[in-house]
């Protein structure tokens, strides 16, 4: 596949069937579309519609589409980045619709702006048909271009080598793997990069109800702890002590648990739950690409 910009979009996919092809669609749609994508599939078994299609697009070369047997966010994400022919690497959700110059904008900041992370405009199905164009306050759906602290894994740009030689994203993050955006956005700004906001380069994100993080349910109605681990491992990596032991109380001390009382057990299980994870896996070391991957970018 050829573009007008080289660059290799990542596409980490988990039990996502229709929405993933639409993502493709729209992908190659474009006016300028990436030099390559890279599908990189962690789900068990499609829907027989979804594997003749997806093994069509690779063999007319439209795609790469990489199995995985495990799923993992932060593993996939790593894959991808070993795997691309080009420096600049785009990683995007499965259930997204991109604006027409997703791609070039991605690019034409990354050359304006030397050795920074692009961090995408990504508005959610709530938001659309809003003006945020006088809001002064920073979301992801805002408008207006500028530094900022972190990103949104669902769009955002990067340097493969430099990714790389920080280790890529770390498979510490387990299960939904919240908070991994923030532990690499973390090492990224301590290496004495940037993150730039660039609202230009936007995606819609559709918020699939099924496949994706939505495989494990509710983080309001679950006792499992899914959805905490990586917010308590994030505290440690990054020496947030108070943070750590704060959160199981904050975690119930919402609406929600106001309207529904009884639910509040469960949400504290799955926090103490997620917290001795996290300990253990702090404890084990960050997992990230290994050195030799680093040097071999």
């Amino acid at each position: 596949m050829s573009g007008a910009a080289c660059v290799s979009v990542v596409i980490a996919t988990y039990r996502r069937e229709r929405a993933l092809l639409d993502t493709l669609d729209y992908l190659m749609a474009l006016e300028a579309p990436p030099a390559e994508i890279l599908v990189v599939d962690q789900t068990e078994r499609h829907e027989l519609a979804t594997e003749t299609r997806l093994g069509q697009l690779q063999d007319a070369g439209h795609i790469r589409w990489l199995r995985q047997s495990a799923p993992s966010i932060p593993l996939a994400m790593n894959l991808g980045l070993r795997e691309a022919r080009h420096d600049i690497v785009l990683f995007l959700d499965d259930d997204i619709r991109p604006e027409p110059e997703l791609v070039t904008t991605h690019d034409a900041a990354r050359r304006e702006h030397e050795d920074i992370l692009v961090a995408g405009r990504v508005i959610q199905p709530w938001q659309e048909g809003k003006d945020f164009s006088a809001e002064e306050r920073f979301h992801f759906a805002c408008v207006k271009p500028r530094w900022i602290e972190e990103f949104i894994g669902c769009n955002f740009s990067v340097g493969r080598d430099a990714a790389l030689r920080l280790g890529g994203f770390d498979e510490n993050f387990v299960k939904v793997a919240y908070r991994f955006e923030a532990e690499f956005a973390h090492r990224w700004r301590a290496s004495g990069r940037r993150i730039y906001f660039e609202p230009a380069a936007c995606v819609h994100h559709l918020k699939v109800n099924e496949g994706g993080t939505r495989t494990y349910g509710d983080h309001l109605m679950t006792s499992r702890p899914d959805h905490a681990v990586g917010a308590y491992y994030y505290s440690l990596r990054v020496g947030a002590p108070a943070d750590f032991l704060t959160r199981p109380w904050r975690a119930v001390a919402t609406r929600f648990h106001l309207r529904h009382p009884w639910r509040i057990p469960g949400t504290l299980l799955a926090e103490i739950r997620g917290m001795a994870w996290a300990a253990r896996l702090h404890r084990r070391g960050p997992r990230y690409a290994s050195p030799a991957e680093a040097r071999d970018a």
